[in-house]
């Protein structure tokens, strides 16, 4: 079980349990109800009642509720960036689902975490902060206990988690770096395929730099995005006229240089959600993009 645990200061005698451990821990209203509920306050090792009053020098302790997923055991390899009590950072690999859906019930990264976890005698309930499509590679956050998970969507929700992805599109790319402003919808509820919509779409921002352009009819990009919109470096480079390689749905098929979109979400940096230390990762690029670079340089 996850344990927060603080020495009741001056400062805080006669301030409320609720505002406390909002103050000391940054709880969300939700999770401070559950705690309440659940009994889960300690004051000097006993659990907290409504008329207790914490005095300076008292202990504190609060039990985050023990979850866990029950997703069924997959063989499906689980690559560790980071690691701690709260988060773990993965580099995703291309070709999996993050999460069972209805088209893919099993063999994605959920499946496999549940062995991972097993192996390694861990035990929480997995809990996705950000989310790679199948075919997308890349660093992929999960939040061990709903605390976590909270604090990092609440950052991303105001642009404070840095997204960066690197891609290799079709075309000669001509400005070194600009910005995509145009609102992505879906205009038929019944596909995947998402658009620019002019009416109806939802406010979505892109930021693009040029890496390299290749004399073949390939730019290598990185991109940054600032909202998250499903499909969104998709559909936004596609509607510049330069689709992913690899990409099929939206027009980019390169089935001689890669098998999948060309894109790899290569760092990620955030406000670490209980030790409030700036924290940055990389994911190498996998073995068949080096490979897709490799193609449109030698063309």
């Amino acid at each position: 079980m996850r344990e927060f645990e603080f020495t009741v200061e001056k400062e805080d005698e006669g301030m409320g349990l609720r505002k406390l451990l909002k103050k000391r821990f940054g709880f969300s209203a939700r999770l401070l109800t559950k705690l309440s509920a659940n009994k889960q306050v300690y004051l000097n090792g006993e659990i907290l009642k409504g008329y207790m009053k914490p005095k300076s020098g008292d202990i504190i302790k609060a039990v985050l509720p023990e979850e866990k997923s029950h997703f069924p055991e997959a063989d499906i390899p689980i690559s560790v960036i980071y690691e701690d009590e709260d988060l773990l950072i993965i580099n995703k690999q291309a070709k999996v689902t993050v999460h069972p859906t209805r088209l893919h019930q099993d063999g994605t990264i959920a499946n496999g975490l549940m062995k991972y976890m097993r192996e390694n005698n861990k035990n929480f309930k997995i809990r996705f902060v950000n989310r790679l499509d199948m075919d997308t590679s890349g660093l992929l956050i999960v939040g061990k206990n709903s605390n976590a998970q909270d604090k990092i969507i609440h950052q991303m929700h105001r642009d404070n988690v840095g997204k960066t992805y690197l891609s290799l599109v079709k075309g000669i790319v001509s400005e070194n770096k600009f910005t995509i402003n145009l609102p992505i919808g879906r205009p038929d509820p019944e596909s995947p395929v998402r658009a620019v919509m002019k009416e109806g779409g939802k406010p979505s921002v892109t930021h693009v730099e040029v890496l390299e352009r290749f004399s073949s009819g390939f730019s290598l990009l990185k991109v940054r995005l600032e909202t998250g919109r499903t499909h969104q470096i998709r559909v936004h480079l596609t509607y510049l006229g330069h689709p992913l390689c690899g990409d099929e749905l939206y027009g980019g098929a390169c089935k001689k240089i890669i098998d999948r979109q060309a894109l790899h979400a290569y760092k990620l940096s955030f406000i670490h959600p209980t030790k409030d230390k700036f924290m940055e990762f990389e994911a190498p690029l996998p073995d068949d993009f080096l490979k897709a670079i490799d193609i449109v340089k030698n063309l």
